[in-house]
């Protein structure tokens, strides 16, 4: 994954598909590599200094109206459409926001970073403004910070804190901080 050859997910199906040797042998799933494995990807050699590369990273203001997924079936725009292009190397999105969500999303070539920094155990704080149409109710509030169960798992708030808005309901602002993404 980190020579740019695919995402994780697709490298770990490569692996118990047969398709990569190490040293030699047969790759299974969680071998260790380092720096001098002879790796053979689909009947051919990795290169040394494709999986040596220094990982790029990049900063992308994500406006409204577009998806965080490369392939989209109906067709809509991609944040990945307007990333610089790479050459054996791929961008792996830092979680996602919402087709209508704006704000800072996080782009790398490697795939470790990457997944450090998504996965839930690392404890890693993300921070959204949300606008709230309506009352925010203080039972409402405080459903949102004990947790609301979704199809995959418990999702809750850390804090919410009021950042302004109307006194009368509408377009009411609010910083939230989250621990783990969920869809």
């Amino acid at each position: 994954a980190r020579a740019g050859l695919g995402s994780r997910r697709e490298m770990e199906r490569a692996i118990s598909d047969g398709r990569v040797q190490v040293n030699g042998q047969l790759a299974t799933l969680g071998d260790r590599v380092n720096r001098e494995a002879r790796i053979v990807f689909d009947g051919r050699p990795l290169k040394a200094e494709m999986a040596s590369k220094k990982p790029r990273v990049l900063l992308y203001n994500k406006p409204e109206g577009e998806i965080c997924s490369r392939k989209d079936p109906e067709g809509r725009r991609s944040v990945f459409d307007r990333l610089p292009r790479l050459s054996g190397e791929r961008w792996i999105c830092v979680g996602r926001l919402d087709y209508n969500t704006t704000g800072l999303l996080l782009f790398t070539t490697d795939g470790e970073l990457a997944h450090r920094l998504m996965h839930p155990s690392n404890g890693f704080v993300r921070e959204y403004a949300v606008r709230v149409r309506g009352e925010l109710t203080q039972e409402k509030r405080q459903a949102m910070l004990d947790g609301v169960l979704l199809e995959d798992g418990v999702s809750k708030f850390e804090t919410i804190d009021d950042a302004g808005g109307a006194e009368e309901g509408a377009n009411h602002w609010y910083k939230v901080t989250l621990v783990g993404g969920k869809y």
